[in-house]
């Protein structure tokens, strides 16, 4: 009984096999103090002891150069090591020291925070320990934005389009290499590193930042609303993460089924010159199609975002725009009129045409810069923009829907025409309540005879495309038209005045 009762915990013990000692693995620590020989190194205040093994563990430092030049002074005067050897005394933090100890003697330290990072970060600088400095450079950066500390892996700001950044300009120190430290200071002269805080932020909101790095890290996060969207960019465009920007940019990409095209829309504001493109609806993009004349479409790419150019359609809003219906022309105002000068600069560098101004009258006035950026300065459109009403256009005016003429010709003759034959032309006939559903229209007021009735909508908010087309008497072979996608608009002030609101609420 006695054997069998000690038999069965031998059988169900797990028996721990430990490798045997091989001397080789200590041998993959460099040789370049005795490992057996204690060392002394004070502190501060503090005594540390580390044995030549530790010290040889990560070397060459400054620890290593010291004792060495010791034991070889001992040794060509013939003097005892256990004599020869003196302490090494640094005027440094010794609670930082111990951390550094620790690290020595082969454990993995990892900052707890800021203070502790940047204090970890300068000693391992002067102490010239190649390992802990590399160690260190691929840990994460502790940065405080908004007096919040954020613990931020230093490849999420690596990506295109967000580097470089406020970070990597702004905290340099903390994102170059270890050879390229303290620019502009000679390290072997340094009596002690100089002093560096944490890098901090203080004037910027943490929830911000807190959700543009879920966005970094490849999380979607609900906008609430406009103030919160504006707010999101407002911090991106402050730390300069323009691929972030671009993707929290309010837009819209939809496949057209109608016109068989990928579609993007974007504000007049958020358009960048570099993901302009101009696809032609023919393959010979000099201009000589069938017609003998150009057209395209100008599209769009959002940088660092898409991989691929989308028909563009332009929301231009703020009630920039005036049409002035007699002449089929738009004229803008402020900043958008700026906007739209760019914009068709841009086209026409893309469409590689010459300068509308003879070279000499250009320079005589001050060169390309000195023109005010408004379309007619540009080789694509006078200063009213043509522009076209297309039939697929949806039209608000005055708060009810525009019906072109002919739209309204079609339906008088299909309601006449289903009168006359007896097919239902009543009140519940399909097109009676085709124009029932209309609700009061609009129709496009006619210029007399003697051109007095002219007729001016102010468009609220309209979209676009861009529609590249050939100009026998323009200013070069082709102009820009805004082919209308949505408009809201009205032509009487009491349109405009009926939606104010009041401050009181």
């Amino acid at each position: 009984m006695s054997q069998s009762n000690s038999g069965e915990p031998e059988a169900g013990r797990t028996a721990l096999h430990l490798p045997p000692a091989n001397p080789q693995l200590i041998s993959k620590i460099p040789n370049i103090l005795p490992h057996e020989r204690v060392f002394p190194v004070q502190i501060g205040t503090e005594l540390f002891k580390l044995s030549g093994a530790s010290i040889s563990s990560d070397a060459p430092s400054y620890f290593s150069q010291y004792f060495l030049c010791q034991i070889k002074r001992a040794q060509e005067s013939g003097e005892d090591l256990s004599t020869a050897i003196r302490t090494l005394y640094i005027d440094r933090d010794p609670v930082t020291f111990r951390d550094i100890a620790l690290h020595l003697q082969g454990y993995h330290i990892t900052p707890t925070d800021g203070t502790h990072f940047v204090r970890l970060f300068a000693d391992a600088q002067f102490y010239t320990l190649p390992k802990l400095m590399s160690r260190l450079y691929e840990e994460s950066i502790f940065i405080s934005i908004g007096h919040r500390e954020f613990q931020i892996p230093r490849d999420l700001f690596d990506g295109p389009g967000n580097s470089p950044n406020f970070f990597s300009l702004g905290f340099g120190l903390f994102f170059t290499t270890p050879k390229d430290l303290y620019p502009g200071l000679d390290r072997n002269d340094l009596i002690r590193p100089p002093s560096i805080m944490p890098p901090s932020v203080a004037g910027r909101s943490a929830d911000i930042f807190a959700e543009l790095l879920q966005l970094l890290r490849g999380y979607p996060i609900h906008i609430r609303d406009e103030e919160h969207r504006t707010s999101l960019l407002q911090d991106c465009r402050y730390f300069n993460f323009k691929a972030l920007e671009q993707k929290l940019l309010p837009h819209n990409i939809s496949f057209n089924q109608a016109r068989r095209k990928h579609e993007i829309l974007m504000r007049v504001e958020d358009i960048f010159k570099s993901g302009i493109s101009v696809v032609s609806d023919n393959s010979d993009l000099s201009g000589n199609s069938a017609g003998g004349l150009y057209s395209g479409w100008v599209n769009y790419m959002r940088p660092f975002e898409d991989d691929k150019q989308r028909e563009l359609v332009l929301e231009i809003g703020g009630e920039a725009t005036k049409l002035h219906m007699h002449l089929m022309r738009a004229e803008l105002f402020g900043h958008v009129k700026t906007r739209i000068a760019r914009l068709f600069e841009v086209i026409a560098t893309k469409l590689n045409l010459p300068t509308t101004q003879p070279l000499g009258l250009l320079m005589a006035s001050g060169g390309a810069d000195s023109q005010p950026p408004t379309p007619g300065n540009t080789n694509l459109s006078e200063n009213l923009i043509r522009v076209s009403l297309d039939p697929e256009a949806h039209i608000m005016l005055d708060g009810k829907p525009y019906v072109h003429e002919t739209d309204m010709e079609e339906l008088t003759s299909t309601m006449s025409t289903s009168s006359s034959i007896g097919m239902g032309g009543g009140q519940n006939s399909p097109a009676m309540s085709a124009a029932t559903s209309l609700g009061p229209v609009r129709k496009r007021r006619r210029v007399d005879s003697g051109g007095h009735a002219t007729e001016e909508w102010v468009v609220r908010t309209g979209q676009w495309r861009l529609r590249i087309q050939g100009s026998r008497h323009g200013k070069s072979s082709v102009e820009c038209v805004l082919v209308a996608v949505k408009i809201d608009a009205y032509s009487v002030e009491q349109t405009r005045n009926a939606r104010r609101g009041f401050l009181s609420g």
